[in-house]
């Protein structure tokens, strides 16, 4: 899948789940445009721009991963995909969860073999 595959899904599942308005999912693509959101570690974490915080209605992530890598752009493969929608103060708290959940390629690849049950737990709030 392209990048812009796997944001047009993330938001289908942020829509369709009552976490956000269709608009989220444009200021995702929005926010890779200027930022690419693969940071290192395999890890990618697709997230709106500010201006459209206003378009999440519930705090929420969704997770894909991709064992064998996706092109994430700018030579950046990645193996897992973490989906941010997050209000207010949620945002920052929740990507400070997943920095430490994936502070290494070795944790990234762990989770990677984890069951869904598994990674709920991991990123709860």
């Amino acid at each position: 899948m392209t990048k812009e595959e796997v944001i047009k899904d993330l938001g289908r599942i942020f829509y369709q789940g009552g976490y956000t308005t269709e608009k989220y999912t444009e200021a995702m693509l929005e926010k890779e445009k200027n930022f690419n959101t693969a940071i290192g570690n395999s890890l990618g974490i697709p997230h709106g721009i500010e201006s459209m915080r206003g378009e999440i209605k519930h705090s929420g992530l969704a997770v894909f991963t991709f064992p064998e890598g996706t092109d994430w752009g700018d030579g950046e493969i990645v193996k897992l995909v973490i989906g941010v929608a997050a209000i207010g103060n949620d945002h920052m708290a929740t990507l400070a969860r997943i920095a430490d959940a994936c502070e290494s390629e070795e944790k990234v690849d762990e989770i990677l073999k984890m069951d869904v049950d598994s990674v709920y737990e991991l990123f709860k709030a």
